[in-house]
């Protein structure tokens, strides 16, 4: 069994490079691309007949090649180096959106942005219909003014 693995050792490196590829799309930092892109040169040296200890070093050595140059490339055009991207609610300032069921100064209604419907209060009375933009956010309910 063991034999087999080593006479197909580009077997086991692909099954690593996709592996850590499915990986990254879980984490989105592109630190485990790295490993995949050190899988992939230690595939070309499984192919060309390079012992096992050879393929261990180019995976090493590629896969740091690639944490320091190709992870800052990625990171920079992809991420734009934003250091506090907001997410999850936080993203929703700003946003506009429509009111779905009536808000009144006094009762909360519902706005609905890109198809989440989220309940919305505001200083003024907004009928149904109206575009409005989030001003403001407190835990699931957020504040909207009219545009």
């Amino acid at each position: 069994m063991i034999e087999y693995f080593l006479q197909n050792m580009w077997q086991v490196w692909a099954i690593i490079a996709v592996l850590c590829l499915i990986l990254e799309l879980s984490s989105g930092d592109f630190f485990i691309i790295c490993f995949s892109i050190g899988a992939v040169f230690a595939i070309i040296g499984a192919v060309l007949g390079l012992n096992v200890y050879w393929q261990l070093a180019i995976f090493a050595l590629f896969s740091l090649l690639a944490i320091f140059t190709v992870r800052p490339v990625a990171l920079r055009y992809l991420h734009k180096n934003e250091p506090n991207k907001p997410s999850n609610a936080d993203a929703l300032l700003g946003r506009t959106g429509r009111v779905t069921e009536p808000i009144t100064a006094n009762a909360s209604g519902y706005v609905q942005i890109d198809g989440d419907l989220w309940k919305a209060v505001s200083n003024t009375d907004i009928p149904v219909g109206t575009t409005v933009r989030v001003v403001n956010r407190e835990s699931t309910i957020i504040t909207v003014e009219t545009l």
